[in-house]
């Protein structure tokens, strides 16, 4: 992409409502050939970014989903020991027929050496997304989705990844990236994390949309919602989120809201109705007894 503007336009045929701020750093990111960091509340479109950007340049998404626990080992390849055993037997069995003419010890070994290529090769190797993006044929989009939550170990280990695009693999050596991939990390700040990290990265925080963004959204994405009840859902959500919440309504539970309200038949928030489908937007109980309260309230003082 040439412009911002053009990854905007790009962003929006793939239904995906971008601010200025997100297709400028995005642009920078592929422009620079730095990895980008989106940073934000969960469901406010990080990992919805990287899969519309993916399809936008005909890129395949590949998708590393981080969990405690997370290792190299589980992110990068896995080694088929028992495949590899299963070829040490053919060897054995052909052994005889390896060493024929071979006059002495020296001879032998070589021999057998000269078959090594055969257990130390990549018909072992189980690549998993971090491999995967490296020796990919062809350009990809690296979604590494909730950096947050892996151990500060591994965040180390995707330094030296994101630095130099190549990885060591024991067994067969040194791999680099035959196209360095666009990577893109999504963080939902559970933890900070290092400035190391945040230092190769283009940083965007992406916080949730104002009213104007998330009505559009909720009328691309339900459309058999009419305007009104679009504008009446999107405003109820908006004020839900100003209030001190465990965890304020996101966009996607927006959308499972709407969608709700067109299957319901609803021509109107009403309290009964909201009574009924508050769960769909809140997700404590404790959200859910406090914001009732509050709209209690208010709709007493309007009284």
């Amino acid at each position: 992409m040439t412009t911002p503007t053009a990854v905007l336009e790009k962003l929006s045929q793939q239904g995906y409502i971008a601010t200025e701020e997100i297709s400028t750093v995005l642009f920078l990111a592929d422009a620079l050939d730095k990895p980008l960091l989106a940073e934000g509340p969960a469901g406010v479109g990080k990992t919805q970014l990287a899969k519309s950007w993916a399809a936008a340049t005909g890129r395949e998404l590949i998708r590393l989903q981080c969990y405690e626990g997370l290792d190299e080992t589980k992110a990068l390849y896995e080694w088929e020991y028992a495949k590899q055993m299963l070829y040490t037997q053919l060897l054995r069995d052909k052994l005889q027929d390896v060493l024929t003419d071979a006059d002495t010890l020296t001879a032998a070994a070589d021999r057998i050496a000269e078959e090594e290529n055969v257990f130390f090769s990549d018909r072992f190797l189980l690549p998993r997304p971090l491999l995967k993006a490296v020796t990919s044929d062809k350009p990809v989009v690296l979604l590494i989705d909730e950096i947050d939550r892996a151990d500060s170990e591994f965040e180390a280990f995707l330094l030296e990844m994101l630095s130099d695009f190549q990885v060591t693999v024991p067994e067969i050596g040194t791999i680099k990236a035959k196209h360095k991939p666009l990577v893109i990390l999504t963080s939902n700040n559970t933890r900070d994390l290092s400035e190391a990290l945040k230092r190769r990265c283009v940083y965007l925080f992406v916080d949730y949309p104002d009213i104007e963004a998330e009505l559009r959204i909720v009328q691309l994405k339900v459309p058999d919602l009419s305007a009104n009840m679009a504008k009446q859902a999107v405003d109820l959500v908006q004020s839900l989120r100003q209030m001190n919440l465990k965890k304020s309504p996101s966009i996607s539970e927006t959308l499972d809201w709407a969608r709700a309200l067109v299957k319901l038949n609803a021509n109107a928030i009403t309290p009964d109705l909201l009574e009924n489908t508050m769960t769909l937007l809140l997700k404590h109980e404790t959200d859910v007894a406090k914001a009732k309260l509050i709209m209690s309230k208010q709709q007493e003082r309007r009284r």
